[in-house]
């Protein structure tokens, strides 16, 4: 069993930044990837970065390339994204999730954290 819990959310203005983190526990050696999510009101939820647990490729949604920087640290079993430049329509939950080895889909999500940006 794996288990994710997020931190960091909070109020920002337009142009600022906040760092998340998402703190995983359990078996953590079942992990193949980890990812961060976000979902704003009235939208569907969206990847936004990704990155091998026991590797280095990411990948990023076109709208944070440049802005988003998604990392871990493995020792501490811990996920990271700084996110700079924040606009407004960053505002959502933002969930850490998890793939488990052998899984197709996400299958461990954490509780989610709010990231409001004003203008």
């Amino acid at each position: 069993q794996v288990s994710l819990v997020e931190s960091g959310g909070g109020l920002v203005q337009a142009g600022g930044s906040l760092r998340l983190s998402c703190a995983a526990s359990g078996r953590t050696d079942r992990i193949a990837v980890v990812a961060w999510f976000r979902q704003a009101p009235g939208k569907e939820r969206e990847l936004v970065a990704s990155i091998q647990w026991s590797g280095s490729g990411t990948y990023y949604k076109d709208s944070v390339k440049g802005r988003f920087t998604i990392s871990k640290d493995n020792p501490k079993n811990t996920l990271y994204v700084q996110m700079n430049s924040l606009k407004p329509e960053d505002t959502a939950v933002y969930y850490c999730a998890a793939r488990l080895r052998g899984a197709v889909d996400w299958n461990v999500w954490g509780q989610g954290t709010q990231v409001t940006v004003s203008s």
